[in-house]
């Protein structure tokens, strides 16, 4: 995987015992991460808000209805207007905050819901083993289910990987463009979503020089890449995978580990709105490296 002709900088030296360790240590927090309260393994439900009213419960006939057996036939009410969503709890039903620090306080008339949208982060609400959240992109929002005792939180081992390998860390270089440009990408939802993109990172495989747009937010500490590869065909997840990279030094310089590229939550479960990567970011190469397909 060296690269031949010009010169072309190397990544910053790494001792290969402590690569393994340092990977090892980011697939345990990826277990973590997957499990922990409101990751992508728990999701147990994804539904589209209409604007309007909309009662929820374990009632097939409602038009959100949540796993039977975990909640009243009807648990409450959402009403949405514009992005904004309010929960009213039915009679007699428990519905609390899901916010440990506030003591989980009961819902005892209509609350206002943050969406995971909002800077101040999204308000999280307890039905039983449930919890539900408010998930937006865009003006589209639904509302998003999981469930803290799902079975997976105590038997999933981890996403099958490739071997870690050190040939797969590969500086870049980071072109910025002039100003950021705007990148509409279709999601799995059937939507499309809206990036920013503030410029390309070039970097070299098999001697051979290849692009990727990152996406990023000015604020953002790290770029963040949706790609695809060859391997999506059999090996690795159909609709490709994500990748984080650390913003270039003071020389325009990162490193992309692609040992590190990890399945998007839709590889794990259908209830997810995942944003698939831009044409751009189509890889004519096969990136053995990082998670493998889920199923």
């Amino acid at each position: 995987m060296a690269g031949c002709g010009e010169a072309w900088r190397e990544p910053p030296p790494v001792e290969e015992a402590a690569f393994r360790r340092d990977h090892e240590t980011w697939r345990a927090w990826r277990r973590a991460d997957l499990t922990r309260s409101g990751g992508f393994l728990l999701l147990v439900g994804l539904y589209e808000l209409a604007k309007g009213t909309t009662p929820f419960g374990a009632d097939t006939s409602l038009s959100i209805a949540v796993p039977p057996g975990k909640a009243p036939l009807l648990a409450g009410t959402l009403v949405r207007e514009g992005t904004r969503v309010t929960l009213q709890p039915a009679a007699r039903v428990r519905i609390s905050v899901a916010d440990s620090a506030a003591g989980n306080p009961p819902v005892t008339g209509p609350l206002a819901l943050r969406t995971d949208h909002d800077s101040a982060g999204p308000t999280d609400v307890a039905l039983g083993t449930l919890r539900l959240r408010i998930h937006q992109v865009g003006e589209r929002v639904w509302l998003r289910v999981w469930d803290e005792d799902h079975p997976l939180r105590r038997t999933f081992a981890g996403a099958e990987s490739y071997p870690a390998q050190l040939p797969w860390r590969v500086a870049a270089r980071f072109r910025s463009f002039r100003s950021p440009r705007h990148v509409r990408v279709a999601d799995v939802s059937g939507g499309q979503q809206d990036y920013d993109v503030p410029g390309e990172l070039v970097f070299r495989v098999d001697g051979q020089e290849r692009r990727l747009l990152p996406f990023a937010e000015p604020a953002d500490t790290a770029l963040w890449i949706l790609f695809g590869d060859s391997t999506n065909a059999r090996e690795t997840y159909g609709a490709g995978r994500y990748l984080y990279v650390s913003r270039p030094d003071s020389s325009g310089w990162t490193v992309i580990d692609f040992n590190r590229a990890y399945n998007p939550p839709c590889a794990f479960n259908a209830f997810a709105t995942c944003p698939l990567p831009p044409r751009e970011n189509r890889l004519a190469l096969a990136v053995r490296a990082g998670e493998k397909r889920y199923h």
